[in-house]
């Protein structure tokens, strides 16, 4: 079992060892705190004075430290610019790649003291977020906004890293003039849209933007994938990554993302009277449009498998699959079978391939656009679900090929068949398969080597400062005991073996956030799929109308995230947000029912835009909390923290659709009511799991 301090302990840099933030001295001092205070030994008021004080000299030796190398590196840089300025007028070209390595040095250095800064801010957020837990108090708020607003403040300089801007900007102006030179000097400010090919600069810049950590949409965006990674940052390149990166494959992925979701809600606004032209009720329209997310929860687990040895034989098994889906759900008019319907859209379900879509992303794209392609995942999947009742609002029309009918019900098979075979077509062309083996035995090397180093670190720094096995064994537990998330006491290396594994693994606020996650999927599958069978039975719309009215919902994916990522998740906490948008999807279904007055058009719209919005704010907000505090090990692996969200979300639809279609039973004048009551029931259980939760932890 590796706790949170013995992995960072295992990343420090060995000679710099005395300056880091001592965790495990921190822990340990917060387990006498609580012992104390239940023996009356002390009052709350001492603990948090003595603990501010201790984290006051903890960041100040740390701010020191960082500033005397800071002075270093300066100091280095600036006999650097006077060898340049020399070399400048002696014009001495062949000197140029010993200077140019020089910076480079300067540079691998600046690499180690970023690193250097980010371990120690996690760690000091991980003690802080460790002692509200035990003690119940808001301590962090407090001690953030009383440290980093004071004019003195140290803090500044570890989440900030102030000063550390110019030192890179220094290193990449300088390399820039000395790239390539032939007796020409040219700035980055003359050409910024040229790009510096270094590596060194390369690493230091996506170093600087994973360590700036600041709450931006595209962050908030990118979290949404719920691809996660190692929390605590790891001193190397990565040039495998890089070498196996093509950004074809990756704009396959996000197109493959975008024609599945367009592909699930085409047929949305057209699925109750396709139902009724084959001799069923309207209210099949639920088996139809869930029919694809029951063999989703199993395709989902199959994919992620198979994304361990492949991603291009996925992507093309989903490409043919999907493309006999969606031609036997056309053929079905003509066959007047609902069998073939159904069969074609169970087949369309076996053709989801997001999870290779997310691992993908996850394993092959480089780790300093890895937030880019996640949120491009994400607004892949928005606009495809906007896109698809769209397009369906387009197809009226009415015609024959042959004996081949052509109509609103059958266009959608058919248009989205013709759309993954030319899919099917460029992928093949253009995709570019990673290669697994070699990253696997690089990766393995790498591992047998970390171990050998760190087995050898241990043995070397045995001190009598340091904790014996006894505390080790009481940290190790202490993680364990109090710990939601990567900080726990578990082997972050190795990947959950099945779901049962994967589900021992959730902490009771992941188990909480899933059920989040499964309420909101159940509220909007309810919404969604029934939408064309209530405008029609109330207000008679038409199929061009509901389409309008599904696109409309579907827009406001983006704009939502984008007002809740840039200004509402830098103004309140995420907590607080994730309470009110569920009280605001509980609203949404409260006005949703039909009970004396007459249901009317505004009375329709009104509740349902309230409850959609209010659960794209809370999937965004819950999502970007479970990606954080789900456990690392399901970073990876076939059973990983996507695969368990989104076979919640799968399920959650296949129950909502199921449920349409049972209530149809009871006749449509009923149906709205009785689909309404389950979402109802279930978001008061989340809420007051919510409630019980976060008062527990906070």
């Amino acid at each position: 079992m590796v706790a949170f301090g013995k992995k960072l302990k295992e990343r420090q840099i060995q000679e710099w060892q005395g300056y880091y933030i001592n965790y495990k001295l921190m822990k340990k001092k917060v387990r006498q705190y609580a012992q104390q205070i239940e023996v009356g030994a002390l009052d709350r008021r001492h603990v948090l004075k003595d603990f501010s004080r201790m984290l006051d000299n903890q960041i100040e030796k740390i701010v020191l430290f960082l500033l005397e190398q800071q002075g270093l590196l300066a100091s280095r840089l600036v006999k650097l610019g006077e060898q340049q300025d020399a070399l400048q007028q002696q014009q001495e070209i062949s000197k140029i790649s010993e200077l140019r390595e020089a910076y480079r040095a300067v540079g691998r250095d600046l690499l180690k003291l970023l690193f250097f800064v980010e371990i120690n801010a996690i760690g000091l957020r991980k003690i802080l977020k460790k002692f509200d837990k035990r003690f119940g108090y808001r301590f962090t708020d407090y001690y953030v906004k009383t440290r980093a607003n004071h004019p003195y403040s140290q803090l500044q300089q570890v989440f900030k890293h102030v000063g550390l801007g110019a030192v890179v900007g220094a290193i990449s102006r300088n390399l820039h003039e000395l790239q390539d030179r032939q007796g020409s000097y040219l700035s980055i400010y003359d050409q910024p849209a040229l790009p510096l090919q270094d590596s060194v600069v390369e690493s230091l810049k996506a170093a600087a933007d994973r360590l700036t950590h600041s709450t931006n949409f595209l962050n908030f965006l990118a979290q949404h994938a719920l691809i996660m990674q190692e929390e605590l940052p790891t001193p190397v390149e990565e040039p495998i990554a890089d070498r196996g990166y093509h950004f074809m494959s990756l704009l396959l992925n996000l197109a493959n993302t975008f024609l599945y979701m367009v592909n699930t809600y085409i047929i949305v606004p057209t699925a109750d009277d396709y139902s009724m032209s084959l001799g069923a009720a309207a209210t099949v329209c639920g088996i139809v449009i869930g029919a694809m997310a029951v063999a989703q929860v199993f395709s989902s687990v199959y994919f992620s498998a198979w994304s361990n040895r492949s991603y291009f034989r996925p992507l093309v098994f989903s490409s043919i699959v999907l493309f006999v889906g969606n031609a036997m759900y056309a053929l079905a008019y003509d066959l007047n079978s609902i069998t073939v319907l159904l069969v074609g859209r169970l087949l369309c379900g076996f053709g989801s391939a997001r999870a290779v879509n997310r691992r993908y992303i996850s394993d092959c794209v480089p780790l300093k656009i890895r937030m880019q392609a996640s949120a491009g995942f994400v607004s892949a999947s928005a606009l495809g679900m906007a896109c698809g009742p769209a397009l369906a609002g387009l197809l009226q029309t009415n015609f024959k090929i042959y004996k081949f009918t052509f109509n609103q019900d059958t266009l959608p098979g058919w248009v989205m068949a013709f759309a993954w075979l030319i899919y099917l077509v460029w992928c093949w062309i253009s995709f570019r398969e990673p290669l697994h083996e070699v990253e696997e035995m690089h990766t393995a090397q790498e591992s047998s080597t970390e171990t050998v180093q760190n087995n050898a670190l241990e043995e070397g720094l045995k001190q009598p400062l340091l904790l014996n096995s006894e505390d080790n064994h009481k940290d190790e537990n202490d993680d364990q005991e109090f710990d939601g998330s990567d900080e726990a006491a578990e082997d972050s290396r190795l990947a959950a073996t099945s779901i049962r594994s994967a589900y021992r693994l959730l902490t009771p606020s992941v188990k909480v956030q899933l059920l989040i996650y499964f309420m909101l999927k159940y509220a909007m599958e309810i919404l969604l799929s029934e939408s064309s069978v209530i405008t029609t039975y109330y207000f008679q719309w038409s199929t061009s109308t509901v389409s309008v009215f599904l696109a409309c919902l579907g827009l406001t994916v983006l704009p939502v995230n984008i007002v809740v990522g840039s200004y509402i998740s830098n103004m309140f906490e995420d907590r607080q947000i994730l309470l009110a948008s569920e009280i605001m999807v509980f609203v949404g279904i409260l006005l949703s029912f039909h009970i004396i007055i007459p249901y009317s058009v505004p009375q329709y719209v009104c509740s349902g835009l309230i409850m959609f919005v209010s659960a794209e704010v809370l999937e965004g907000v819950n999502l970007s909390l479970l990606s954080r505090v789900m456990s690392s090990r399901l970073s990876r692996g076939t059973y990983n923290g996507g695969l368990l969200s989104t076979e919640a979300g799968t399920i959650a639809r296949v129950i909502a659709d199921a449920t349409i279609t049972v209530a149809g039973y009871l006749g449509q004048s009923r149906l709205l009511n009785i689909t309404l009551l389950p979402s109802l029931l279930i978001c008061m259980a989340s809420i007051v799991a919510t409630c019980y939760t976060y008062n527990s932890l906070y």
